[in-house]
């Protein structure tokens, strides 16, 4: 009698907070409507953010909004200095480039010639122009310094560059002097256009400046390009050869700034309401930069991202409201996070895991929305449930709700390798079990079509309704979610099988 005594005194003391009433999580559920996720979608998908680019005003502006959600609904700020927004460092670079012929046309850059390496030459170069061809020892008396040198040269796609004798030879060239080098190599086409887009006027990359390269402007030349310089295809293998072409003379001025900027992730923290779980958090994602505006495209040139990713990021403030109406709070903590960046490569969210606003060990969970404003009504795909038992607790979560009218079904497309593709993956790769809602591509993914008009507002509220229920269970259970251990060794300790 005495033990069952104390085990009814045990079961009466309390243990951290008591759960939410039911008429409480109906009231906090039902405040994610239909209406509120159109208006607020439409508000960060309007022509007004010009497309959300990061870094652009647009963008800024997008983060002070769901900075001042967060504020209006009581959520603690979760960023730098006390605030809402936590920056990270970008670069900058403005880069110009001219190839003027004599006598002829000026090359196009960006068509017909590209920088790929070396320094600047703001005053413009000149020189006579050689033509090297072959492998082998240049020798000593190859009129390399001061130069125009034009290299055949041969594109290994194993190395995804210059085959090392190539390479090799490209090495000496450069350390003789010379005004400047050209490289005629038959380039695939996936890579002569990753070449065309290191050659905009401004190009910005995620971290802080570094110094310019210097030596000699490494350009590549198209093989049209080269053609027509030369009236014929030197061949980059066989004796090495040297040859000044008297008849041709190039110009080469190019110019690289460089400046450090930044761009903005947005962070508000609900703590909960139990005096040890509190101190592990849940963290909902999305992302709120889009690819801004495209010039030379026919018709709107403002890509506004409705469904990627303003759907997904108007479901983490509904989620916020939501979970800020409930009394008592969840048990453990909340982050509500905005990134930018992901279009550019997972930069924002790549930043904050790194740079958390809590130890990462005390994330226990992400739960990502990458696009859930399109496509089937009743449907929601939801990757990543076979890497850890959130897959098992979205499941059960997902029967308990069938008013909700939504399946979430698992990963229909694993060739498209999405589970590596989107802000969740950076808290998989620290070690932070992850579930990613996504509704799949479709005819307006990045194209300025992916308007506000053609978002299905109430199968977005129902998604979010679903992953509202998903975080109270997590939130509230007594064990932190747990990974698979062969999905743990093979995405966070990268052992491969």
């Amino acid at each position: 009698m005495k033990s069952l005594l104390v085990v009814f005194v045990v079961l009466l003391l309390p243990t951290g907070a008591e759960a939410q009433s039911p008429a409480n999580v109906n009231q906090a559920v039902n405040s994610i409507t239909p209406d509120d996720v159109y208006r607020r979608i439409a508000i960060i998908a309007d022509d007004s953010m010009m497309g959300r680019d990061t870094p652009s005003p647009g963008l800024e502006m997008t983060a002070q909004y769901i900075a001042a959600e967060f504020q209006r609904l009581g959520l603690e700020p979760g960023g730098d200095a006390g605030g809402y927004l936590q920056r990270y460092p970008l670069t900058e670079i403005h880069a110009t480039l001219q190839v003027t012929v004599d006598g002829g046309a000026d090359l196009v850059t960006g068509q017909s010639v590209v920088q790929v390496g070396g320094g600047a030459a703001p005053h413009g170069v000149t020189g006579p122009t050689v033509l090297v061809s072959g492998a082998g020892d240049l020798g000593g008396r190859a009129p390399i310094a001061g130069a125009m040198v034009l290299l055949a040269a041969q594109y290994d796609p194993s190395r995804r560059g210059l085959t090392e004798e190539s390479q090799q030879l490209l090495n000496r060239i450069r350390d003789r002097g010379p005004a400047a080098v050209f490289l005629l190599a038959d380039y695939p086409d996936r890579i002569w256009r990753f070449f065309t887009q290191l050659q905009r006027p401004t190009q910005v990359v995620r971290g802080q400046a570094t110094a310019s390269p210097e030596g000699p402007p490494v350009l590549a030349l198209s093989p049209a390009a080269a053609l027509e310089l030369l009236g014929t295809t030197p061949a980059p293998a066989g004796e090495l050869t040297v040859q000044t072409i008297e008849t041709l003379r190039l110009t080469v001025t190019a110019t690289r700034d460089v400046s450090e900027t930044s761009a903005p992730n947005v962070v508000g923290i609900l703590e909960g309401s139990d005096p040890v779980l509190k101190n592990e958090y849940l963290v909902y994602s999305a992302h709120m930069d889009h690819v801004g505006c495209r010039s030379g495209v026919e018709g709107d040139s403002i890509w506004n991202g409705a469904d990627d990713d303003a759907s997904g990021t108007i479901g983490v403030v509904e989620l916020a409201e939501a979970f800020a109406m409930l009394e008592p709070r969840p048990k453990r903590s909340m982050i509500f996070l905005a990134v930018s960046g992901e279009e550019k490569g997972l930069w924002g969210s790549g930043y904050y895991a790194d740079n958390p606003s809590v130890p990462i060990e005390q994330l226990i969970a992400n739960v990502n929305a990458d696009m859930i404003g399109r496509n089937w009504r009743d449907t929601i795909v939801v990757i990543g449930k076979e890497h850890s038992d959130l897959g098992a607790t979205m499941n059960r979560v997902n029967r308990r709700h069938p008013e909700l009218g939504m399946t979430a079904i698992d990963d229909i497309w694993p060739n498209e390798r999405f589970y590596y593709r989107s802000d969740h993956y950076n808290f998989a790769r620290k070690g932070v079990p992850v579930l990613f809602f996504f509704n799949g591509v479709h005819e307006d993914y990045h194209r300025p079509s992916d308007e506000v008009s053609r978002i299905d507002a109430e199968k977005t509220s129902r998604i979010v309704k679903l992953m509202f229920y998903l975080g109270l269970e997590v939130a509230n259970a007594p064990q932190r979610p747990k990974w698979d251990p062969e999905s743990y060794d093979r995405i966070v300790r990268r052992v491969t099988p």
